[in-house]
């Protein structure tokens, strides 16, 4: 691949930049990964002149690097990569690929629109796509734009056909979670309504580069706004599926300033948003000439969405809840390739193992079917009181149910003849009701396995609402995570002894030994709170089917640095493959085994420099400035891919 010359680390000095970190969760710069050369059926990261081109391809391994230290604190405040892909060939040859980091812009930057002209990366715009400007600093009047950037897929259309592109056509649709802060340092998360852009790339068919030639912001008016969204996944009938998590609590929306300033910055009026529109999820469809159309389904349950996988069939979804007594869920889909109707479940945990994170068995409750249309019509008619009774104390009234909310206890009843709209609408609160098991905390992104029929679930940390028993689960943690394997499996029946019609349905979930996070007693010499050698509070996962390969990225707030790391199903070997700057965390992954003969890796981060206190202590002071400069005061992070390098082939 033609590639600036391989070096074992790349610091933003040498390539642009990188994102920086959020108070909660955060989106990443997507990281695009080609690896030199196709993963096609009769070679993989096959590169122009390279030894082994066009060789059967057998197997493939990652060879990480250290996490860095303060040695060389550039590093550490930078997008980090000294790892190596290495290739085995069916005839005993190797070939190994050195991996490196090419970002495609900064938020913040001018980029080309398409139309002659720039637009501004990561721009905040109102629902009269109008720019959102920050007034905080008088004199310095400028757009808002995002140092988060999340999730990403990357993907073709047929007959795409746009001015600019040399080579081939490809599309990255990129949505940016939110902004960490305006310029006089307040607080900002939530509070504007998220972007989401399809960036049309022009691949050079002779070494697999992709480069920037038209960005294309994607008019969310008609959908309301998007509300916080996060992790995505591509669909496999080739659309972007987004999420909005966090959903608004349309029970107590007059007490919260976040919602009212949302409001207040997508409509002009702090009282016009209407709650039950978040929470859902949202897909974009990339159209031929790198513009996008976006619709939101109502039927999935409003829940916090984070990363959705929807399995072979095309018709089940399997979707974590990014909340604290979070849920397990399930929507299997009336047809094929078509999220606008189907049945929503949520799974009950039986517990057969309380050590560590734990494990158990899996049942489903059938919450109920609907379309998108008629929950649509029911958010927009029903304000929370007409679809529930609420109370946050004991009414001392036998017609309440106790249920485990956000880490608390609510008291609920559901009013006459509402339990579709509170099924769809007011999700948490109706699946424990109905007996679904809502104990799980921070449930990120979920990826599937296809050919041994296993998911994959992020647990990103193991604590509160798991450890006390309020939803069923009572284990021991780690705080750092773990991420569980869940068995697919078909013939399988729901609570009430209802056939369920898939074939992909989870019957178990249960940790593999490598992908559980090591607490540490005592901070060591850096300051990690997590041992640096495990995974902490994984985030985003994406399964390589033909690498045989988990990815799994870090949003940690146990390491001075996030990781991405590659997990290998078959050999189980665990390998640090890049390395955030520190105080960003790890998104926006995306795994593509083949476009036009080429493959490709997407791993994101976002918000580099965010400083815990006890975290970063050790660090902060030597660290500051360098990502100051390389980040644009830190209001800047980077969307970009990891390219391959091949060298010395081995016998």
């Amino acid at each position: 691949m033609r590639q600036p010359a391989p070096t074992a680390i790349q610091s933003a000095a040498d390539q642009p930049q990188a994102g920086r970190r959020s108070l909660l969760k955060a989106l990443g710069a997507a990281p695009l990964l080609p690896l030199t050369g196709g993963l096609s059926a009769s070679a993989l990261l096959a590169a122009c002149a390279t030894p082994g081109a066009g060789k059967p391809f057998a197997s493939a391994r990652f060879t990480g690097m250290p996490a860095p230290t303060l040695a060389n604190p550039a590093a550490m405040a930078s997008t980090t990569v000294g790892s190596a892909l290495e290739v085995t060939f069916a005839d005993g040859s190797k070939q190994s690929y050195k991996l490196a980091y090419q970002p495609f812009f900064m938020t913040g930057d001018m980029v080309p629109d398409g139309k002659g002209g720039t637009i501004l990366a990561g721009g905040y715009l109102d629902i009269n796509n109008q720019p959102i400007i920050d007034r905080s600093v008088p004199g310095k009047e400028r757009q808002f734009f995002s140092d988060c950037p999340d999730g990403s897929s990357l993907l073709t259309v047929a007959g795409a056909k746009v001015p600019g592109v040399k080579g081939n056509a490809v599309f990255a649709v990129v949505q940016f979670e939110y902004t960490t802060r305006d310029q006089k340092q307040a607080a900002m998360y939530g509070q504007l309504p998220s972007p989401i852009a399809v960036l049309t790339l022009d691949q050079d068919p002779s070494s697999g580069k992709l480069s920037l030639v038209k960005y294309h912001n994607v008019d969310t008016s008609q959908v309301n706004g998007l509300w916080i969204t996060c992790g995505a996944s591509l669909s496999p009938w080739n659309t972007h599926l987004s999420s909005e998590e966090y959903e608004p609590d349309a029970s107590a929306i007059a007490s919260n300033p976040q919602f009212k300033a949302f409001s207040k910055n997508l409509y002009g009026d702090e009282s016009r948003a209407n709650p039950y529109h978040y929470g859902h999820l949202p897909e974009v469809t990339v159209n031929p000439d790198g513009t996008g159309s976006i619709k939101k389904h109502y039927c999935l349950g409003r829940i916090s969405h984070e990363l959705v996988q929807v399995m072979p069939d095309q018709r089940t979804v399997l979707m974590g809840d990014d909340a604290t007594n979070g849920g397990l869920f399930m929507f299997i889909a009336d047809r094929a390739a078509d999220l606008s109707s189907g049945t929503l479940y949520v799974a009950r945990w039986e517990q057969v193992s309380g050590v560590g994170p734990g494990a158990g068995k899996l049942s489903w409750v059938r919450l109920g079917s609907a379309t998108s249309a008629e929950i649509k019509a029911m958010a927009d008619r029903y304000k929370a009181v007409d679809i529930m009774d609420i109370r946050t104390s004991d009414p001392a009234d036998a017609s309440f149910s106790k249920i485990p909310f956000n880490g608390k206890f609510n008291w609920v009843r559901v009013k006459p003849g509402m339990q579709k709209a509170a099924a769809f609408l007011e999700t948490h609160r109706y699946a424990a009701l109905a007996g679904g098991s809502l104990g799980f905390t921070k449930m990120e992104g979920t990826t599937v396995n296809a050919r041994d029929k296993i998911a994959y679930s992020a647990m990103s940390y193991v604590q509160t609402s798991m450890l006390n028993g309020s939803g069923h689960i009572k284990v021991e943690g780690p705080k750092a995570g773990a991420v569980y394997a869940l068995n697919l499996r078909g013939g399988q029946r729901d609570a009430g002894g209802n056939a369920i019609d898939s074939e992909w349905v989870a019957i178990d979930m249960a940790p593999p030994a490598a992908l559980v996070g090591v607490d540490l007693k005592t901070p060591d010499a850096l300051g990690n709170l997590a041992d640096q050698e495990h995974i902490a509070n994984p985030d985003n996962i994406k399964f390589s089917e033909k690498l045989r390969t988990l990815f799994i990225g870090e949003d940690s707030g146990m390491h001075v640095n996030n990781f991405l790391w590659a997990y290998n199903v078959d050999t189980k070997a665990l390998t640090r493959v890049l390395s955030c700057p520190a105080g960003a965390e790890s998104t926006g992954l995306h795994a593509v085994d083949e476009i036009n003969g080429w493959t490709y890796v997407m791993s994101n981060f976002q918000h580099a420099g965010d400083w815990e206190k006890g975290l970063h202590d050790k660090v902060k002071d030597t660290l500051d400035p360098l990502v100051r400069a390389n980040y644009k005061d830190r209001f800047g992070a980077t969307v970009g891919y990891l390219t391959g390098l091949p060298y010395a082939a081995k016998a």
